[in-house]
């Protein structure tokens, strides 16, 4: 299938270019956090604190195993990573597009992260996430994209002419 998926650290813009991506692809947006947060009824935060986050990845792992869709851009949760089948699924029907940014720069986008929804342990500072993170990353992505020092829409314009001459699209 033609898809696009999007993957990366909370901050990175995975949503944010992946909506001008679409549009430039003429193709639909899917956010998975919006997904998770209709399927459940709660907003991300709330799914942890119910069900901690290892419940929370269960989830996550379930819902973004089970989307189907062709011709669309996918957002993922920067927590995605952890979900082997939903990153075999996600694998299966597009190309898995990493979204690279510095830590420096995710410090200086981010607010709270209890309050954003990301999945971080008790006591793991945002540059223990991002060490633990990066080699699921690199692993998944079949296109990695440095976003540091680059506008939006020359983002997309990369990721459009790299997933074109990747043959998948």
């Amino acid at each position: 299938m033609d898809n696009v998926i999007l993957i990366g650290m909370p901050g990175a813009g995975k949503s944010t270019v992946g909506v001008v991506l679409a549009k430039r692809l003429g193709y639909g947006f899917i956010d998975s956090d919006l997904v998770i947060q209709e399927h459940t009824g709660m907003l991300l935060h709330q799914i942890m604190e119910e069900k901690g986050i290892d419940g929370f990845l269960g989830v996550e792992n379930d819902i973004n195993a089970s989307i189907r869709t062709d011709k669309s851009v996918i957002a993922t949760g920067g927590s995605a990573i952890y979900g082997k089948e939903a990153m075999a699924h996600l694998r299966s029907i597009g190309t898995v597009v990493y979204l690279k940014l510095e830590l420096a720069s995710i410090e200086e986008r981010l607010g709270d992260l209890n309050e954003r929804g990301v999945a971080v342990r008790d006591g793991q500072t945002l540059e223990d996430l991002y060490t633990e993170r990066i080699p699921y990353y690199e692993r998944y992505a079949d296109i990695t994209v440095d976003c540091g020092n680059r506008m939006i829409k020359d983002i997309a314009a990369v990721i459009a002419a790299a997933v074109g001459r990747n043959g998948k699209l």
